[in-house]
């Protein structure tokens, strides 16, 4: 994969982020934030991907990250998100919520708002106690967190307190979280379930249960098809993939076979939602492919050796489906890449945007791969 270009970091990375790109940008991601854990010293960074003007007669790209600014973190980094161009939420082991600014007419970062201990298992005043804050997502001014204490909260950039905390919203760990909608949120926990909340409600239930059947196998990750909103996966510590079309049933419309060990991150592509990337314990990074004509795919897909899977079967009969509900599983072959041909540690986190895809690894070591689809 002559396309990737790696760093070593001397630090095991646990969330990898693009910057977001402006509503009207033409050009690639070029920025993207690194969280760390496991180490004495976490470090929130930020890296510019390396010079584009450094791209070969053939477009080829060359060059590497190279850290632009970065800043200590307390405790592990268990899931970060930007809030825009500026800001990143980052959720910590220790329960606290911090919003950081980038300031890029001087490259540096500060810490812009702390919520202390916004997850904690006893009391929020007591000096230990604090539980992990799992997982963070933002639709600006909003940010939505959970948390090993079975808690949600609510907050908005721009205010001291929580807006809203659901404190016994589960009895187990909640793993992850993103919106459905702007008002309803999905999580996913240590027991097989997918459930989602409406924020408008003010009760503190849930207002749908899903469940793997059988053993309750805990969900680590969730995201949801970014036009097709009732079209949700899951990965969990199985490594099975799961598709779930939320509008029917309480079960998965598909099981896919899928990594050895524990599958961290789950994202399907933001503006080309026929292309799916997983990532695992195991130390391979998936890109699953759905899209039509798979015999004519680009030569990419050729690298990481490749396989064909059958998703199975679904109960759908619409004429217009997407294909991750087809259940026509000759028509619709998945075409599955692992674009880590010599696997090591573990895989712990992704992002894709455009072309681009940046991953983090307990091998110390971040990597950009800048033409996906070349």
């Amino acid at each position: 994969m002559e396309d990737v270009s790696a760093k070593f970091v001397s630090q095991k990375i646990s969330r990898t982020r693009w910057r977001p790109l402006p509503a009207a940008a033409l050009q690639p991601p070029d920025v993207f934030a690194t969280g760390s854990w496991d180490n004495e010293d976490n470090r929130i960074s930020i890296w510019s991907a390396g010079d584009l003007g450094n791209a070969g007669l053939n477009g080829e790209y060359h060059g590497e990250p190279h850290l632009l600014c970065d800043i200590q973190h307390n405790g592990d980094v268990m899931d970060m998100q930007f809030l825009d161009q500026e800001r990143i939420v980052v959720a910590s082991s220790t329960g606290t919520v911090t919003i950081f600014r980038h300031h890029q007419n001087n490259q540096t970062l500060s810490a812009d708002h702390r919520w202390a201990k916004a997850h904690y298992h006893v009391d929020q005043d007591t000096s230990c106690g604090g539980a992990a804050c799992t997982g963070v997502v933002c639709n600006n001014p909003e940010i939505v967190t959970v948390g090993e204490d079975g808690r949600i909260n609510l907050f908005r950039a721009d205010q001291k307190d929580a807006v809203r905390t659901i404190d016994n919203a589960d009895s187990s760990t909640l793993h992850a979280v993103t919106f459905l909608r702007t008002t309803e949120i999905l999580t996913v926990n240590s027991i097989g379930q997918l459930k989602i909340w409406d924020l408008r409600q003010q009760r503190n239930e849930p207002s749908q249960i899903f469940s793997l059947a059988g053993d309750k196998v805990p969900l680590h990750c969730v995201d949801r098809h970014p036009n097709q909103q009732h079209i949700v996966a899951t990965g969990g510590q199985d490594g099975m993939l799961s598709i779930w079309d939320i509008r029917q049933g309480t079960m998965p419309v598909s099981l896919l076979n899928a990594h050895e060990a524990e599958m961290w991150e789950v994202h399907f592509h933001p503006s080309d939602p026929d292309h799916l990337f997983t990532c695992s314990e195991d130390g391979s990074l998936w890109h699953w492919d759905t899209s039509t004509n798979v015999s004519e795919k680009p030569s990419f897909l050729h690298q990481g050796g490749r396989s064909t899977a059958y998703l199975s079967h679904s109960t759908m009969n619409q004429s217009v489906v997407s294909a991750w509900l087809s259940n026509d599983p000759t028509k619709d072959r998945m075409e599955i890449t692992n674009l880590i041909p010599n696997q090591t540690l573990s895989v712990n986190s992704l992002d894709v945007l455009g072309p681009c895809l940046v991953y983090g690894t307990d091998a110390e070591a971040i990597y950009v791969n800048r033409q996906l689809f070349a």
